[in-house]
């Protein structure tokens, strides 16, 4: 079809100069397909190309070419087609020729209900609405992007393909959401890209990585990497389909926790990381054989300062690149779940750092974060403060926690540094923060967004836990949001952690006189769901190893270890033990080193890790021991108060179950014919002392078993008379009833 030129056609329309100055706000109202009755006027912008053509696509018959009108050096080039043809277009460059779709000739992106629920909070797949997403659109591969910016003049997509020139792709503003969006198409998986915004003032920001991107560049490296959206291969149904049973409170959890990049050094190389693959290949076995039931990770979303072990995150959706792809963090996962072991990861939605590629001023305004320093800065850490307040911030952070439970399986999430959240003057002076509406210090946003958080995950994944990093009094946070609670599976116990670690680093001689210390815990024991945890928190920033901690020879710091270790097995609650504590670590833990697996050579090093085993596995297979972690009938005191001997006893009970008496010598002296009450007669098993010779311990105890006798004491009809070893365990059970 000839179509005659009219001169109309080839007027520069209004805002060109806005557009190839980099600052138009609206490059659809100029570039793409305009209609001008029976023709369509198509303008593209490329200040390199030598001349462009478009190729006009006919049903029956071979394509058209057709010139376009180079217009002066503005880099507009200007044609015409026949109303509604389809289209493409071939560039001359000065030593190639492309073929491409016209990235201004597809119409609006995001479906409207997606801006919708983005605007609302309550988008809950914004991994495959946002951020940049390999499809197919009207035959034409290539990759949409998106980002929120309500607040820019004008944003662009760049990348190697573009030169990472901002006035080659900007994007289209959907005013409903505040969000820019484009398709280029000819792109795919693997390509490099970041976004360039220009601020309302007309400053042209620092380059932005993708909020949203499921992959970014290794650090120090920061752009952002389009992630293949196809689902990943999996092989743990029977995990899956069975994993609620693992994670509810009667069940044993026993959580070893590891920062990967330490754990281990490919080839003792400092400078190496670990891969996902590697780690599976390692890890795995390790951990089975060790009898711990779950993994915990510390932060792997990818984070800019190594420094920060990854809670300074600013990929929320990327697992970091330091230990491979997306696809190999699956495999990790899916090969754990193949071993029947969890995984946990933990999960910063409290604040993120100021790294200029990141989320600070994203749009040159607070966007992410608050625009006062009283509500929005961790002066601790010189972070900054999510708005939790804001429909569109809780909704990514959401979003977020929901991909990794949903595209990764992942089994459970440890929000970090909840109490921070909670309050308004956490670490604060007076003057340095904002009391909330009604004069108080509750920080009600973070509280409604933490419920939020939990009721939409219970809601989705029910079998997935989440765990809070929680250190104060508040009350309920393990209670369901409809009785005022914050809607957690689980919370660490801090003071637990606390007080019995400054208990058995005292003196033997002297801890008869503080018992209340290693006593206090089980107050409150029960308020809570609790996991006991000797977290990587309590072996840094110069505290030392646990180890070191105790008092004492040699033989006597790795005893006292031993009974705390066993102290914490029989005490109610989940555990979480460190990396490097399950042996005994001299050193302090260092993110730049990895734990003193040479050591394992030494008889007191092995036994503990073999202690640590042995806990596992009975705490596994006895009942008593798990079933009633979170309830107080799962916990009975026969000796409390003997401040003399330094002796403690107690039952760990379960319906149905035979019980297991736990009794404490918490001094290096061995107490001989000591008499415990128990509630049943006869043989009474020893299924664990700590002073075992396996173990590195000095051999004393009962020869593995205990008769007990109708002489009452501690309230019960029986009891047994026992040889309590040095600083040492025992765990016994009744013969013949459920052991």
């Amino acid at each position: 079809m000839r179509i005659r030129q009219d001169e109309a056609h080839y007027a520069l329309p209004e805002g060109v100069d806005d557009l190839i100055h980099g600052r138009c706000a609206d490059p659809f109202s100029i570039l793409g397909r305009h209609n001008m009755g029976k023709v369509d006027v198509i303008r593209v912008l490329y200040h390199d190309a030598a001349r462009v053509r478009l190729v006009v696509e006919r049903p029956r018959g071979s394509a058209v070419e057709r010139p376009m009108r180079r217009m002066g050096d503005t880099g507009l080039h200007i044609g015409t087609i026949p109303a509604g043809a389809r289209y493409h277009l071939k560039i001359f460059w000065a030593d190639a020729a492309e073929e491409t779709a016209d990235p201004y000739s597809f119409g609006l992106l995001l479906g409207d209900m997606d801006l919708y629920l983005f605007a609302e909070g309550r988008h809950h797949q914004l991994d495959r609405v946002m951020g940049a997403q390999p499809m197919t659109i009207d035959g034409t591969a290539g990759v949409r992007f998106a980002v929120w910016a309500p607040n820019a003049r004008r944003v662009s997509v760049i990348g190697d393909f573009n030169f990472w020139d901002g006035k080659r792709h900007p994007m289209r503003l959907r005013h409903a959401a505040g969000i820019w969006e484009l398709f280029i198409p000819g792109l795919g998986v693997g390509e490099r890209y970041k976004f360039e915004i220009m601020a309302r003032d007309g400053r042209i920001l620092p380059q932005r990585a993708d909020p949203f991107a499921r992959f970014a560049e290794r650090p120090p490296a920061t752009a952002s990497v389009v992630a293949s959206a196809d689902a990943f291969t999996w092989h743990d149904g029977e995990w899956m389909g069975s994993r609620a049973g693992w994670q509810v409170p009667e069940a044993p959890i026993s959580i070893y926790e590891l920062h990967v990049p330490s754990w281990r050094r490919p080839g003792g190389d400092p400078d190496r990381d670990i891969s996902w693959r590697e780690l599976a290949q390692e890890l795995i076995p390790y951990i089975h054989a060790a009898g711990f039931t779950h993994v915990e990770l510390m932060p792997v979303m990818e984070y800019p300062f190594g420094g920060s072990w990854g809670y300074q995150p600013l990929g929320l959706f990327a697992p970091s690149a330091r230990h491979g792809t997306p696809a190999d963090f699956a495999g990790f996962v899916d090969a754990c779940h193949r071993a029947r072991i969890g995984v946990i990861l933990d999960w910063v939605p409290a604040h993120f750092p100021n790294d200029v590629h990141g989320l600070i001023s994203f749009d040159g305004c607070a966007l992410y974060e608050h625009q006062d320093p009283r509500e929005g800065v961790h002066r601790d850490w010189n972070t900054h403060i999510y708005n939790f307040g804001r429909h569109e911030v809780r909704g990514f952070l959401i979003a977020s926690a929901l991909m990794w439970l949903e595209r990764f399986h992942i089994d459970g999430l440890r929000v970090d540094a909840v109490a921070s959240m909670l309050y308004r003057d956490y670490s604060r002076r007076e003057g340095e923060w904002i009391p909330n509406i009604h004069g108080g210090r509750e920080n009600l946003e973070a509280v409604a967004f933490l419920r939020q958080l939990n009721e939409t995950i219970h809601a989705t994944i029910p079998d997935a836990m989440t765990i809070a990093e929680e250190s104060t009094a508040w009350p309920g946070v393990t209670h369901p949001v409809a009785q005022g609670g914050l809607g957690f599976s689980y919370k660490w116990n801090m003071g637990w952690m606390h007080d019995s670690l400054h208990f058995i680093a005292r003196d033997p001689l002297w801890r008869g006189y503080h018992l209340s210390e290693i006593l206090f815990g089980l107050y409150y024991a029960f308020s809570e769901r609790f996991i006991l945890c000797l977290s990587h928190d309590e072996v840094t920033h110069g505290k030392g190893s646990l180890l070191a901690r105790m008092p004492g020879d040699q033989w006597q710091r790795h005893a006292s270890l031993r009974v705390y270790y066993a102290f914490m097995w029989a005490h109610p609650g989940k555990k979480l033990l460190f990396m490097g504590s399950e042996f005994a670590q001299e050193g302090e833990w260092s993110h730049a080193g990895e734990p003193e697996w040479h050591t394992l050579e030494n008889p007191l090093k092995a036994g503990m890790l073999g202690l640590v085993s042995d806990l596992n596995r009975l705490y596994a297979t006895l009942p008593a021991l798990h079933a009633r972690d979170c309830e107080p009938s799962g916990f009975a005191w026969v000796v409390g108060d003997d401040t003399t001997n330094t002796v403690l006893a107690w039952l760990r009970l379960a319906p149905g179950h035979a019980p297991v008496l736990v009794v404490l010598n918490l001094t290096p002296v061995i107490r001989h014919d000591y008499r415990v009450g128990v509630p049943v007669g006869g043989q009474w098993r020893e299924c664990l002392n700590s002073d075992a010779t396996a173990y590195g311990g000095s051999g004393v105890g009962n020869g593995g078993h205990a008769m007990a006798t109708d002489q009452a004491a501690h309230g019960h009809p029986y009891s047994c008379v026992l040889t309590l070893p040095p600083l040492a365990a025992l765990y016994l059970q009744p013969v013949g009833e459920g052991a």
